[in-house]
């Protein structure tokens, strides 16, 4: 898996969670330690945009040249690299020493983007394809004349609205939408680590319209759970005039309360994408607190509080040994949770290591059937 989060972007995303734990050997390549690498077993350190020589191709058809500008952090290697390596050790000959190269080998299968040459882009930054003789300006909007068919014409055919796989019901009456926010991107896992975007939404929301927030007898900032057939989640309800009546909008950059934990994984019959942006799911008002667990729904407590201190040479006691000298480990006890504290200031990547562990103790907890 390479730069891509699908432990928090998929649709019925516990489902999804399920089926990477089983596999026999998972890889993760990315630049954080995301949901996924947590399902990992080896985990390879990438390199961010401005650590690394390459293009950007996006859906304008604007090829754009990156520029490294800083160094790599820790043993973080170029995307390029790690290709590479792996490639020559399950015996293939690739010697590739620039990513200039790996464009001209792009180019000479690519007739879109044939006549874009390395030292082009390195003149202008950015040319739209097609491209396809050396010299040309490029497209940036295409079928001006002519459309590339036999007659030069194109055909325009109505399209018929599909029903969703899931309607609302009495049941789950309301429909699901979700999405992204201004501040943040897809499942957050840069986002989220960014203060300043962090600061202006640091909470998972649900957009309502005010009339169905009243309807739940909830007001603005009250916890609410949103259930759907798949899972339910809590997060804190947000009036919104724009979402439409009967529907709540919720982005899935949040792992405290993962909006995909709701969605449908049904297929559309023609393009083949999961239905995220429609769902049947009913709304009630309270539940716990996004990121809260300490307290059972009936408010009894349920956290055992231990400590771990990470030492002056970088050691610290094993979650492991923590959660062993609390009983959880041999004798786990029924009600009864396992809450991890370190006590810092710590790098980043500290941080990082720190955080994996306690994800893996929170795993080894599930397994044994405790709440966390």
């Amino acid at each position: 898996v390479m730069g891509e989060n699908p432990a928090m972007s998929d649709p019925d995303v516990d489902h999804a969670r399920a089926a990477m734990a089983k596999m026999q050997h998972l890889v993760v390549q990315d630049i954080f330690l995301t949901e996924t690498c947590y399902l990992a077993d080896v985990v390879l350190p990438a390199t961010a945009f401005p650590e690394k020589d390459g293009t950007f191709t996006n859906t304008d058809r604007m090829v754009q040249l990156g520029r490294k500008a800083i160094d790599a952090p820790g043993e973080a290697r170029p995307d390029l690299w790690i290709i590479q390596e792996i490639a020559r050790r399950i015996g293939l000959d690739w010697n590739y020493t620039h990513p200039r190269e790996v464009f001209n080998e792009m180019r000479r299968g690519m007739n879109s983007i044939a006549g874009i040459t390395w030292e082009r882009l390195e003149r202008d930054s950015v040319v739209v394809y097609p491209c396809e003789n050396e010299g040309d300006a490029g497209t940036p909007v295409v079928f001006t004349q002519v459309f590339p068919t036999a007659t030069g014409r194109a055909k325009f055919v109505p399209a018929d609205i599909i029903p969703a796989n899931e309607r609302p019901d009495t049941q789950f009456p309301m429909v699901l939408i979700t999405g992204r926010q201004l501040e943040h991107w897809h499942t957050g896992a840069m986002t989220r680590r960014s203060g300043v975007l962090d600061a202006i939404e640091p909470e998972p929301v649900c957009l309502i319209h005010p009339l169905d927030l009243a309807a739940v007898k909830a007001k603005p900032g009250d916890v609410i759970t949103v259930q759907s057939r798949r899972g339910k989640i809590s997060l804190y309800a947000r009036a919104d005039d724009g979402t439409p009546r009967g529907a709540v909008f919720i982005p899935f950059a949040f792992y405290e309360a993962a909006a995909n934990m709701l969605t449908n994984a049904a297929l559309d019959p023609f393009g083949k994408i999961p239905e995220f942006k429609y769902c049947a799911v009913k709304v009630t008002k309270g539940g716990a607190a996004p990121g809260d667990r300490a307290v059972n729904e009936d408010g009894c407590p349920r956290v055992v509080p231990c400590t771990a201190v990470l030492s002056a040479d970088g050691s610290h006691v094993a979650a492991a040994e923590v959660g062993a000298r609390e009983g959880v480990d041999d004798a786990p006890v029924a009600g009864v949770a396992v809450a991890l504290e370190w006590r810092g200031p710590f790098t980043s990547t500290e941080a990082n290591v720190l955080h994996a562990e306690a994800f893996g103790w929170m795993q080894k907890a599930a397994e044994l059937e405790i709440p966390t």
